[in-house]
């Protein structure tokens, strides 16, 4: 049996990506693409580089969508609330690429965008969808939220050593860089290659709304309440996410403790691996693979974790194919690679 899915928000980047992810896939066809200001013109318009590129969008609202089993939502921040909801109530499951269900919370949702949320009572009914956190969350659900980039490659790294106790909940900080694409593809000034081209910048300096979603992760899988330092920079690159996490170590712990506590959690994880060197973002950028190193700085008595991921697979459009697999009793690894583009 073949799935219907509908990609709504297909002309974006990640919306792109989820189309051909879902074209490579054994189990799914593309039944319906949705889109906003291209609404009407073809797939090729937006993005050259997929095959059938003479494929049409449609609208972006729910009405539009058909009867599909799946819908990926990939629309900008608080467009995809309603729609949302109101594909779920149609009986389509739902993995929602944006920013509208991730948080557990109506006030951590405030915290984060500054906004109440639009349907506070339904933040309960979707799941956080990292599998390799919350796997058995997202088996069988019918609402997935896709957690944002800085925190796939920031909790993969951090939230197994806290949730073993070797690292100290209080005063961790986090520096992650990420390629240009992270930022969507919204015409922007200061995104512009003369405004990002040898250049490097931090931006959302204590304010970044993916901080909020952090604590969170780790408080749901470690049970440690956290206040954790955040700070993302841009590279000039086109995608990417190296973050780099700082931990006190709790007393007696090793380097060699911190290496194989990572190495034992995700031995049997087709998505994560543990190496012995720090990674690179070229190493990943294609695949939803996610690259993790530890060092131990005995010196200061610190563990400085490292990730990579690519934002737009891992860290977006793979990542909600995974759940997928999940939501529908797939193979978990269906239509995705553990190989990235680049040596």
């Amino acid at each position: 049996m073949v799935i219907q899915a509908a990609v709504v928000g297909a002309s974006g980047y990640a919306g792109g990506e989820v189309v051909r992810l879902l074209d490579e896939h054994p189990g799914f066809e593309v039944a319906y693409l949705g889109a906003h200001s291209q609404a009407g013109l073809s797939l090729s318009s937006a993005h050259p580089q997929l095959r059938e590129g003479g494929r049409l969008f449609g609208s972006n609202e729910a009405e539009a969508v058909p009867d599909v089993d799946i819908a990926f939502l990939g629309l900008p921040h608080g467009a995809s609330a309603t729609a949302g909801l109101a594909l779920v109530e149609r009986g389509i499951k739902v993995v929602d690429l944006g920013s509208d269900f991730r948080m557990d919370t109506p006030e951590r949702y405030e915290d984060a965008y500054g906004t109440p949320h639009p349907q506070p009572s339904a933040l309960s009914d979707w799941e956080y969808g990292l599998p390799e956190l919350f796997r058995e969350r997202i088996i069988g659900a019918d609402a997935v939220a896709s957690p944002g980039c800085y925190p796939t490659a920031t909790l993969l790294a951090i939230a197994p050593l806290l949730a073993g106790g070797l690292i100290e909940p209080a005063g961790i900080v986090i520096n992650a860089l990420s390629g240009v694409s992270g930022a969507g593809r919204s015409a922007r000034d200061d995104l512009m290659f003369g405004a990002v081209d040898e250049g490097v910048r931090a931006y959302g300096v204590t304010s970044h709304r993916h901080r909020p979603e952090i604590e969170m992760g780790i408080e749901l899988s470690s049970k440690h309440e956290v206040a954790v330092t955040f700070t993302p920079h841009l590279v000039p690159m086109q995608r990417g996410i190296l973050a780099t996490s700082t931990a006190r170590v709790t007393a007696g712990v090793t380097g060699s403790e911190l290496s194989g506590a990572l190495s034992d959690y995700y031995k049997n994880e087709p998505f994560v691996d543990v190496i012995d060197e720090p990674p690179q973002t070229r190493w990943v950028v294609g695949s939803n693979r996610a690259l993790i190193t530890a060092f131990f700085d005995e010196r200061t008595g610190t563990a400085i974790v490292l990730s990579a991921i690519d934002n737009l697979i891992k860290g977006a459009a793979g990542q909600a194919v995974q759940a997928a697999n999940l939501m529908l009793g797939l193979t978990e690894t269906a239509g995705l690679s553990t190989s990235g583009w680049m040596p």
